[in-house]
């Protein structure tokens, strides 16, 4: 029998939502303790009966980023696929979306935030281990059969990528371009299953 959560479980998964969500829209460098208890209505003083350390916040804030980008993910790619959309053009036409380029403070974490990763401490680098294995296992499973072993490696590096290009031009034409050409890109390379020996 599942039991209602505390208000102690409830303030700490509000705070890692803040937190979640602060992060990326800033950073790493932008969750500071006391801004993230601010704009989760809280104290900064209570910070420490929740987490021994900003680390702590920060590993748990970028595990709570993935999953909540993950589902979000999940949730496109199934409305496209039961329009008849394979399932790497529906990951692609979902990951590499208008909506996406545009929800920098709710999308994957692995784009807001892959180049600041090896700079951080030993939890926060293996939550974010586990958050670009965690894409890579997404784009594996969409990957029609036959295609070189590091194929899921190539296509998520390219997504990413197309993804922090466009945000870095705009949400705005250009931006969308970029994505437009990724998406048919990667498309005409990987949405075909490969022959055997190919």
């Amino acid at each position: 029998m599942d039991t209602a959560p505390t208000r102690k479980q409830l303030t700490h998964d509000r705070i890692v939502d803040t937190a979640a969500r602060v992060l990326r829209e800033t950073g790493f460098h932008g969750v500071g303790v006391a801004d993230i208890m601010k704009r989760a209505g809280l104290t900064h003083g209570g910070f420490y009966a929740h987490f021994p350390s900003r680390e702590v916040l920060l590993a748990e804030a970028l595990e709570r980023a993935g999953q909540d980008s993950r589902l979000r993910l999940e949730r496109s790619i199934a409305a496209r696929e039961a329009k008849g959309a394979s399932r790497l053009r529906a990951l692609l036409e979902s990951y590499l979306s208008e909506a996406h380029l545009k929800a920098v403070d709710s999308g994957c974490p692995v784009a807001a935030l892959a180049s600041e990763m090896p700079r951080q401490g030993e939890a926060v680098r293996e939550a974010g281990q586990v958050r670009v294995e965690s894409l890579l296992a997404a784009v594996a499973a969409a990957l029609p059969p036959g295609h070189p072993e590091g194929s899921a490696g190539i296509v998520a590096a390219q997504m990413v990528g197309a993804l922090q290009i466009a945000r870095a031009l705009g949400d705005n034409a250009s931006g969308r371009r970029q994505l437009a050409a990724a998406r048919q890109f990667l498309l005409e390379q990987f949405e075909s299953p490969r022959p055997a020996g190919r």
